[in-house]
């Protein structure tokens, strides 16, 4: 069992949880995952490490309520424990000899963007990142990214927080402005990585993206997280989940990634009506 130490809501649909996991902490990089589970009888989600403190022995997690699962785990209080916390998984994104990089973070993707940029920050690199929401109640992390950044964009679709419009205009302005990236990092919804990794090829630079896929066991035995990098199947939870932006099948992606949508809405709603009236 693993206690949850701290509980914050980041906004109306975002959660952030402190799990105590010395074990996970103390091997904890940006870029790798943990699977869990909320209960004996749950299912397993993956969550990517959000931050860890190797003092403390605690992991952060940050999830988006979007099924029964990420309900189930909302409910929970500070104090209370849940089921299982397994890893760290994946490969550690790649962040050594870096100088100069563009992190662009899409919605609860930031939570995933923001332990990359602090890493990054940390070994001396030059960090330029962009972050994009679709209104001002669902910016997440602006504090966090402003202590690691050198330059800091705030995108959202309806201008009612910093500048409107995509992440993609913030990229492309400061990649004309002169701005050379060794490297590009994108970590958000599928289709934000499309059109950020279909942008950066016209200027040739170098971009990773972190994949999402659906993911059962974690250990590349199911083959649920496979996509297409490069003509080539991969594993996101062995081979990744950090690819290519270049090379990665970002249609069959988005196609697999809407397989079971309805399904998880259906089962969010059946677990909201269990905890009505409690």
């Amino acid at each position: 069992m693993y206690k949850i130490v701290r509980k914050k809501e980041l906004n109306p649909t975002v959660t952030l949880m402190d799990i105590e996991a010395p074990l996970i902490a103390k091997k904890a990089e940006p870029g790798q995952f943990i699977i869990l589970r909320v209960n004996e009888d749950g299912e397993r989600i993956p969550l990517t490490v959000a931050d860890f403190d190797r003092d403390k022995g605690t992991v952060t997690i940050i999830f988006q309520i979007v099924g029964a699962t990420t309900e189930l785990l909302n409910h929970k209080k500070e104090g209370e424990y849940i089921q299982d916390f397994v890893g760290p998984l994946g490969v550690a994104s790649h962040t050594e000899g870096l100088k100069k990089v563009a992190v662009v973070g899409g919605g609860v993707g930031c939570a995933i963007a923001y332990p990359i940029a602090k890493k990054l920050h940390g070994l001396g690199c030059e960090v330029h990142s962009i972050v994009g929401f679709r209104n001002k109640d669902l910016v997440i992390l602006e504090d966090e990214f402003k202590a690691c950044s050198d330059v800091m964009k705030i995108m959202t679709d309806d201008g009612s927080y910093g500048t409107k419009g995509l992440v993609t205009d913030a990229l492309k302005e400061l990649i004309e402005a002169g701005n050379q990236y060794d490297e590009v990092i994108a970590i958000g919804p599928v289709i934000m990585m499309k059109f950020v990794s279909k942008l950066t090829k016209e200027y040739n630079v170098k971009t990773v993206v972190s994949m999402n896929p659906i993911m059962i066991d974690g250990t590349g035995m199911c083959g649920g997280c496979r996509l297409t990098v490069g003509g080539e199947t991969k594993f996101a939870c062995v081979d990744g989940p950090d690819f290519d932006g270049h090379l990665v099948d970002f249609d069959e992606s988005l196609e697999r990634g809407a397989m079971y949508r309805e399904f998880e809405a259906k089962k969010r709603e059946a677990v909201c009506n269990l905890f009505k009236g409690v």
